[in-house]
């Protein structure tokens, strides 16, 4: 049985870690590789880092942090923001990154999707999903992109169904409705998306607490981003895993 993973993520504006409510309201959590080397160090399975100011503002990835985080972490590193080309995508993976997320660039240009699997392998490729729930939408939920701020024409369920079989090896979906609002996952987007496909779901948006977490991974999660409830200290990876495990879930515990 593949074990279940806990991800802190790090969103990244202006070389500093921030965290929002719903994107909106950041406030400074601290320094990316500091923080990345600790929770490398404190049990984390992966790392996500979202540079949320690079794809707005038409910036590349920031290429140097990813080769400083990845010199002082010893786990797979995902990098997401800023990415608009294949070139960008090979960049991130010699700077240290084993997998890209490709977000707002994906409903433009598709065929990067192909680009970067064919090259490096579908395992280098997660789709990451901003969803926000709309009853315009036949499955409730719209993607949308540039941090939740531009509407696609895109239902949820349809882009899902159309982007995997280009060549994605894992799905990140994100509730915006439930971002930083630690009220627990959307279990019925998970549901959905599960019913959906096959290929590995991480779940983000919204843990407030360990059975959040051990929650959205029963109902068939793979892995559960997590960043409010780590960034403060207000419980530890190591914590959520213990709890995690004492509901019956396989998680990685030597490290």
């Amino acid at each position: 049985m593949l074990k279940k993973r806990i991800i802190p993520c790090l969103d990244i504006r202006d070389g500093r870690v921030t965290k929002g409510v719903e994107f909106r309201d950041n406030i400074d959590i601290g320094d990316p590789v500091e923080l990345s080397r600790f929770y490398s160090e404190s049990g984390a399975d992966e790392i996500v880092i979202y540079d949320i100011s690079a794809s707005p503002r038409g910036l590349p990835p920031d290429f140097k942090t990813i080769e400083a985080v990845a010199a002082k972490s010893f786990i797979p590193i995902c990098i997401g923001g800023g990415i608009t080309c294949f070139a960008d995508a090979a960049r991130c993976i010699s700077s240290g990154a084993e997998k890209v997320s490709l977000n707002s660039i994906a409903p433009k240009n598709p065929q990067l999707i192909s680009e970067i699997s064919e090259h490096f392998g579908v395992q280098s490729v997660v789709l990451s999903l901003d969803v926000r729930k709309d009853t315009a939408c036949a499955s409730g939920y719209r993607l949308v992109i540039h941090g939740g701020r531009s509407d696609t024409q895109w239902d949820m369920l349809d882009w899902v169904q159309f982007a995997v079989p280009l060549g994605v090896g894992e799905l990140c979906v994100n509730s915006i409705d439930q971002d930083g609002r630690r009220r627990g996952f959307d279990i019925d987007l998970l549901r959905l998306i599960k019913s959906q496909t096959n290929i590995p779901l991480i779940i983000s948006g919204g843990a407030g607490s360990a059975l959040h977490v051990a929650d959205a991974l029963h109902h068939g999660a793979d892995a559960a981003l997590v960043a409010s409830i780590v960034h403060t200290g207000e419980t530890t990876v190591e914590s959520l895993k213990s709890v995690c495990v004492s509901t019956g879930l396989n998680m990685r515990m030597d490290w």
